[in-house]
């Protein structure tokens, strides 16, 4: 039987177990928060990102939820800088164009500002620059794509937060806290 784990990455924490840079000081990684042998991540969330990070010791499942061809759709809560209008939104449900081509469509929505738990260290604030929610879903992954896309409609992403992975979600799991979930795609 496959096993699965739903975890809250906190910011700051490397996808992966060792951290192998040469950067002279250890950073956080997964073996601080996770001691089960044989799992794995099955796709990333970078080191400023936060939120839900699916980890399994089934290759097909590891590669079923990564593989952005079989397009599920992962949900991200996202900070960004200034007011975004109707037609952001609109430009982000219709693909934006990046440096590596088109996006797919997205589903986007401005939101009211989630009840999420305090990031440490806090974003920055600028008194003189509003700021807005937005809850952004794809069915692809780049690298860094949330983050260029906000920037693409002139909306710098200040936090990052993936919400959900197909039917996973955050839901009840705190920062850096993890639990075991059914290993099926629905």
């Amino acid at each position: 039987m496959a096993r699965l784990i739903l975890f809250n990455k906190p910011y700051g924490v490397l996808c992966q177990f060792t951290d192998r840079s040469m950067a002279g000081s250890a950073r956080a990684t997964l073996s601080d928060h996770i001691d089960m042998p044989g799992v794995y991540p099955a796709g990333r969330l970078d080191l400023d990102s936060e939120g839900l990070l699916l980890l399994t010791d089934d290759g097909r499942l590891q590669a079923r939820i990564a593989d952005p061809r079989f397009k599920l759709p992962k949900t991200y809560l996202v900070q960004v800088e200034g007011d975004v209008a109707e037609a952001g939104l609109q430009a982000l449900r219709q693909g934006v164009m990046l440096k590596d081509g088109p996006t797919r469509p997205a589903e986007a929505e401005r939101i009211a500002a989630p009840a999420l738990w305090p990031r440490d260290p806090p974003i920055r604030v600028r008194k003189t620059v509003p700021d807005c929610w937005i809850r952004l879903t794809l069915r692809e992954g780049r690298n860094r794509q949330v983050r260029r896309m906000t920037a693409a409609i002139g909306h710098p992403t200040l936090r990052l937060v993936r919400w959900a992975i197909g039917d996973w979600s955050l839901d009840g799991i705190a920062p850096g806290a993890w639990r075991e979930a059914p290993a099926r795609i629905g």
